[in-house]
């Protein structure tokens, strides 16, 4: 691959996505879950209201690139039982996974107890129904990959705790409910692009050679941290074993929409969407404002993970 063809190559019409588009009062569109249900690609966004709290609204495209909003939200927070308690202050940040026949989709629940992740599930995109809450307080950025290994689901996950700072973390679950043999397996490294800390990103993509996982790492600066997304690549059999990180990132923020919004320096995945050409559709939000999509080639981001790699931990 030619070192000045950008990794990532951004559409031109971004962003596609923005609050003046929804048909309902928000402040912002922004990492947002996108996947192809039935030939059409179904993005679920994250939106601020003006209280400053979030929902979660979907939009249909045809081509993955001009989407139309449906007209009233998919998810608000719950007001029953113990997702009315855990969801009170907001909900974030999805990912899809399809398995087992139907959507799986995990989210940030925000409440006067801290974060913790929820699990829903939807075979349609017209109804929703939550399962549980799947993380204690202080989890976020949960992605399930979409097969089991020996039976067993996995996800990816990224606590916040400076005991082990910022690390991405494998657990495993036989029901979707209750999670265990954790082990961290992905580790900031120190005055690099991703030194501060890194966090699952879209739900890994199955290639030939591995499980292609797009991750966002964040960087400390003088003036704010930046955020970039880089690519690690996960053995086919055992995804606790990383077989290349590759030493640089494939984006990082350079458009104005990118640059400046609610969250300055912030390009921050939820969705990567393979095609049939070989490509992926990768979506993420610019600045915590706005939903922007570009293409890369998968074999590239590949051999990126397995040529021009650094160890996990």
């Amino acid at each position: 691959m030619a070192s000045d063809k950008p990794i990532v190559s951004r559409y031109d019409g971004n962003p596609i996505l923005t609050s003046a588009d929804i048909p309902y009062p928000v402040a912002t569109v922004h990492n947002a879950a996108v996947v192809k249900h039935r030939d059409k690609y179904i993005m679920l966004f994250r939106s601020h209201r003006d209280t400053g709290r979030c929902i979660l609204g979907l939009a249909d495209s045809d081509d993955g690139f001009h989407f139309t909003p449906r007209p009233q939200p998919f998810m608000t927070p719950s007001r029953e039982g113990v997702f009315g308690e855990y969801e009170a202050f907001g909900v974030e940040d999805p990912r899809i996974t399809f398995i087992d026949d139907k959507y799986l989709i995990t989210y940030s629940a925000y409440s006067k107890h801290g974060v913790r992740v929820a699990l829903a599930s939807t075979k349609d995109f017209d109804s929703v129904e939550r399962i549980a809450l799947i993380t204690q307080a202080d989890m976020r950025n949960v992605v399930i990959f979409p097969e089991k290994f020996n039976g067993r689901y996995a996800r990816l996950d990224r606590p916040h705790s400076e005991i082990s700072p910022w690390a991405i973390w494998i657990s495993y679950s036989t029901d979707l409910i209750h999670w265990g043999q954790s082990q961290a397996i992905m580790k900031p490294v120190q005055y690099h692009w991703d030194e501060m800390k890194i966090g699952p990103g879209a739900p890994p993509i199955r290639t030939d050679r591995g499980w292609l996982h797009i991750y966002h790492g964040v960087f400390p600066t003088m003036d704010g941290s930046v955020y970039r997304l880089g690519v690690a690549l996960h053995d086919l059999n055992d995804p606790a074993r990383i077989l290349g990180v590759c030493d640089r990132w494939i984006l990082q923020p350079e458009d104005p929409w990118e640059i400046t919004g609610y969250v300055h320096n912030v390009v921050f995945t939820c969705a990567a969407v393979p095609e049939h050409d070989g490509t992926v559709k990768i979506y993420w939000g610019g600045a915590d404002k706005v939903m922007c999509v570009g293409t890369a080639v998968l074999d590239d981001l590949v051999d990126l993970c397995l040529n021009d790699a650094r160890p996990p931990l």
